[in-house]
C-alpha cells in the first residue's frame, strides 16, 4: 500500500514539475509580449507627433523603404492589437496553469499525508 502511494506521489510530483516549467515559459513569453507592446506604443506616439507630409521609412532587412505615414500608423495599430490578443491568450494560459498547480499541490499534500499515516501505523 505504501509503495503504491509512493509511486502515485512520484508521478504527481513529475507532473507538477512539468507544469512549473510550462508556467515559467508562459510568464517569460508574457514579459516579452509586454515589452513588445510598450515598444509599439512608443512608436505609435512618435508617429502621432509627425506632420502629414513627413516621410517615414520602414526597415526591411538591410534596406530602408519609404512608407506612407498613415500606412505606418495602421501597421503599428494592427501590431499592437495582435500583441494585445496574444497577451490576453497568454494570461488565460497562465491562469489555467496556476489552477492546475494548485490542484496538483492539494493532491500532493493528500498523498504525503496518506503516506505519513501509513508509516505511523507500520
Amino acid at each position: 500500500m505504501a509503495e503504491e502511494i509512493q509511486r502515485k506521489l512520484q508521478k504527481e510530483l513529475e507532473v507538477f514539475q512539468g507544469v512549473q516549467v510550462e508556467y515559467r515559459k508562459a510568464v517569460a513569453q508574457k514579459q516579452q509580449l509586454d515589452s513588445q507592446l510598450n515598444e509599439n506604443k512608443a512608436v505609435k506616439e512618435e508617429l502621432m507627433l509627425l506632420k502629414e507630409d513627413s516621410e517615414v521609412y520602414k526597415l526591411i532587412g538591410p534596406v530602408l523603404v519609404k512608407q506612407q505615414l498613415e500606412e505606418a500608423r495602421q501597421n503599428v495599430s494592427k501590431r499592437m492589437e495582435y500583441i494585445s490578443k496574444e497577451i490576453k491568450r497568454t494570461d488565460d494560459h497562465i491562469c489555467a496553469l496556476e489552477n492546475k498547480q494548485e490542484a496538483l499541490q492539494e493532491t500532493l499534500s493528500k498523498l504525503k499525508n496518506d503516506l505519513g499515516k501509513l508509516k505511523i501505523k507500520a
